[in-house]
């Protein structure tokens, strides 16, 4: 980039009163003004990490943004973006917002009848996939709706005989749009300062629990708004070492990947595989990272099955240390001293013990580490704060730009997710909601004026989340105010408390808690294939199948005792009574819960209708036909005689 063209690009784009960039597109010029060399993004790609600085970004973004224009992309257009993270699919989505159009990010997982609802805002006539599993997706929705009708891919295994419409490889798009500037090169300056801050930045959706997502539009105000609130909190930080492997699709990452990417100077790394992240992690050392607690759960059954099969010495020094340390961070979130024995005991079990878990989860520069999305286990928050590393809860929503609450330094709990970010306020109403206003607050859902009236009034949101702030200003989150429900008896419960509870345990994955107008309560339990595998191979026990393993008898008094284990805390009235393993997890492509796994309770209770009612007849084993979606999007039934168990 030359200096005239330097200088011009710093004077086009907006910017706030601070000086600062008004939109998300100005501080990728910023970024590529002030720190160019600085790296932006690092990909793996066939085993080795292929980085681009920050110049190198910006060109990219501005190529693909000249050649988006001249496919027909329109201020106020929605652009597709489907497939796993790609370091070239977030310069696609920067791309669109240069041209003052929004990317719509879709899971990747998405088969295609579902895709035409995720298509439906924004007249998308254009789309951005990763490779030919997507680009066939596309064309089969284009069949049903008539559009995309250009669909630009990134990776070209497999479409060279392609011969559809509109068809075309990002390469070639990028050579075109360069061409375009470097004949124009004026159309850089224009770029750069066409959008503005009350422009759509991106287009997310709903996790559509009850019924069809919602489009929720998150204007550039709100990311920046969002982002400067986190930052003012010390939630953030310039310079990241960040990894990107959450879906494109949920707010989490474009929030950390995006937002606080591009306005931070983040350096962002692009596992080469959703197979590979947690191999890549390790190389990566995040200075950052966040993920959901079935992550950390996951990490954690990691660990211990490493520790399983190690040596005896170093299980030795594994159960030696680690009870010690998760009792000394128990007591140091009770407000108690660190005696002089815990520190011996801490700094000898960093050299010996939490060093080298951290090194081997990738983890040894770690410096902000969240978690949020839903509920984490005791015993897995306190293991990961016991080897060292600071671990926080936060709150969020897709309308809050995902960052609302946060745990400060001082007050970091069990049971909270933090005081409210500065710049935000929360506040609860008189039936228990939890409402908030702040600049990251969305003005509506895209094209849906009811659905908006009933969300937003004043400014302020309602999350739908019930829950109560404490003296001290932390934020306690109980679960949706649409599933606060009654016994039969007219005891109120949230069926999603408890489920939270249970599904502390590594070995449950899911679980639906019945109860709403009944007696009694009981669950329906989908187990954690890998951890409950581990624990059944520790005791000889073999399986052929997860069907096969969830109906062991062993398996269901592990399970049995898990229940028993959160009734103790639950009043005798919501103790659960009976349960059933399931013989299959639920699943999104079955539409049992939604892209971001959260329960769609009312499939649930109409599909698996018999077995519930078999779970209060006092049966004791129903036959359950349940039906499954194959990847090829072909569906079939899977029977099995499952046993009903009682909790004692």
């Amino acid at each position: 980039m030359n200096a005239p063209l330097r200088e011009a690009l710093a004077a086009a784009w907006p910017c706030t009163e601070d000086g600062s960039p008004a939109t998300l597109v100005a501080a990728l010029a910023r970024n590529a003004a002030e720190s160019g060399s600085r790296p932006a993004f690092r990909e793996r790609d066939r085993g080795i990490w292929q980085e681009r600085n920050w110049a190198e970004t910006f060109t990219e973004v501005l190529a693909l943004a000249a050649a988006l224009e001249t496919c027909g992309l329109r201020p106020g257009q929605a652009l597709i973006i489907i497939g796993d993270n790609r370091r070239r699919l977030y310069s696609a989505m920067l791309a669109a917002m240069a041209l003052r159009a929004f990317p719509s990010p879709v899971f990747p997982d998405v088969p295609p009848e579902e895709l035409r609802s995720y298509a439906r805002h924004g007249e998308p006539d254009i789309a951005v996939a990763e490779d030919q599993e997507q680009v066939d997706k596309l064309l089969e929705l284009r069949e049903r709706v008539g559009r995309p009708k250009a669909i630009l891919y990134d990776d070209t295994r497999g479409l060279s005989r392609y011969r559809a419409d509109g068809l075309e490889a990002l390469d070639a798009a990028i050579v075109r749009g360069l061409t375009r500037i470097d004949a124009d090169p004026s159309l850089a300056v224009s770029l750069v300062g066409r959008a503005q801050p009350g422009d759509i930045a991106v287009l997310l959706h709903s996790s559509g629990t009850t019924g069809v997502p919602k489009g929720v539009p998150l204007r550039h105000c709100n990311i920046i708004a969002a982002v400067s609130n986190a930052v003012a909190t010390g939630f953030y930080q310039d310079y990241e070492t960040h990894y990107a492997y959450l879906p494109m699709a949920w707010v989490g990452d474009f929030a950390f990947t995006i937002g606080a990417g591009t306005l931070l100077r983040f350096t962002t790394h692009v596992p080469e595989r959703q197979e590979t992240v947690l191999r890549d992690m390790r190389e990566v050392a995040s200075t950052i990272y966040f993920a959901a607690p079935r992550a950390w759960d996951n990490m954690l059954t990691r660990v211990q099955i490493g520790m399983a099969d190690s040596t005896p010495f170093k299980r030795r020094l594994f159960e030696f240390f680690m009870p010690r340390a998760i009792g000394i961070e128990r007591e140091k979130l009770a407000g108690k001293p660190t005696s002089v024995v815990d520190r011996i005991v801490t700094m000898f079990g960093e050299v010996l013990v939490f060093g080298p878990i951290k090194d081997f989860l990738g983890m040894t520069r770690l410096r902000r580490a969240y978690t949020g999305g839903e509920a984490m286990g005791e015993d897995t928050f306190l293991f990961f704060r016991g080897l060292g590393i600071d671990l926080r809860q936060f709150y969020g929503q897709t309308e809050t730009a995902a960052l609302t609450a946060v745990q400060a330094d001082g007050f970091v709990t069990l049971h909270g997710v933090g005081r409210p970010m500065q710049g935000v306020n929360v506040r609860i109403d008189e039936s228990g909601e939890i409402l908030v206003h702040s600049g990251s607050v969305v003005d509506g859902y895209f094209d849906d004026p009811q659905a908006s009236a009933s969300a937003l009034a004043d400014g302020w949101l309602r999350t739908g989340d019930a829950g109560y702030v404490e003296p001290n200003g932390q934020l306690v989150v109980l679960g949706r105010v649409s599933e606060v429900v009654r016994t039969r008896a007219g005891e109120r419960f949230i069926p999603n408390y408890i489920e939270n509870r249970i599904k502390f345990s590594p070995y449950v994955r899911n679980v639906a808690v019945i109860g709403a107008g009944r007696d009694e309560l009981t669950a329906i339990v989908c187990i954690e294939l890998e951890a409950v595998g581990h624990w059944a191979e520790e005791r000889g026990l073999s399986y052929a199948s997860y069907a096969d393993l969830s109906q062991k008898p062993e398996v269901a008094k592990l399970v049995a005792a898990i229940l028993a284990h959160v009734n103790e805390s639950l009043p005798g009235s919501l103790r659960v009574q009976r349960f059933v393993n399931l013989h299959k997890d639920f699943d999104a492509d079955d539409g049992e819960v939604t892209r971001t796994r959260k329960l769609r309770r009312s499939v649930i209770e109409q599909r698996y209708r018999t077995l519930i009612e078999a779970l209060y007849s006092g049966a004791r084993s129903v036959v359950e036909n349940a039906r499954v979606t194959y990847e090829s999007g072909q569906t079939g039934m899977i029977s099995r005689t499952l046993s009903i168990c009682e909790v004692t």
